[in-house]
Formats: structure tokens, sequence, C-alpha cells
């Protein structure tokens, strides 16, 4: 598996991570509440965490592509659903801590 996750700090995590899952909801599996969410691709996976003023993302797929896919699509819609903030999405491999 290959994971990579990202920390963004705004006051609208939670708020952000609902608007993505709910987004998402419409076409692919989603599970949600206001903490924590899981967006199912078909082609990787997306863990989201609001914690205070930051929103962890978690992205994990099969090969590098995928991983780069899955990250590109949340990526993009974070930084469309933000645009007042332009969050700065900084993806770095997962490790252990």
């Amino acid at each position: 598996m290959f994971t990579r996750t990202a920390n963004i700090t705004t006051d609208r995590a939670s708020t952000y991570l609902q608007q993505l899952c709910k987004h998402f909801a419409h076409k692919i599996e989603v599970q949600f509440d206001p903490q924590s969410g899981h967006i199912a691709f078909p082609f990787g996976q997306c863990d989201l965490v609001a914690q205070d003023a930051t929103l962890t993302l978690t992205a994990t797929a099969n090969n590098q592509a995928d991983l780069t896919k899955t990250t590109r699509v949340i990526a993009s819609h974070l930084e469309r659903f933000a645009f007042r903030e332009n969050p700065e999405i900084n993806w770095q491999p997962l490790t252990a801590g």
C-alpha cells in the first residue's frame, strides 16, 4: 500500500470534511460524521479527521499512480471548496509516530 498524509490548518476543518464527504457521497461510498470521514474511490481511499483547527487527510492506494490520482482529486476539490482560504496542501509520506 502507498500512503500520503496532509495536515491543513483551518478554523473550518469540520466544515470542509463534511463538504468533501457530502460531495463525493453522490457517486461513491462515503462514511462521515463531524470529526471523521472515509471516502472510497475505485482507485484509492481517503480518511479525513477534523480536530480543532486542523484537517488531516490520509490517502491510500495500491500503487503510486492511483495514490497520485487520489491526492489530486481530494486536493483539487478541497482547494475549490476552501478558495477563500487558499489552503496549503502538502502531501507527505506517512510516518510512524
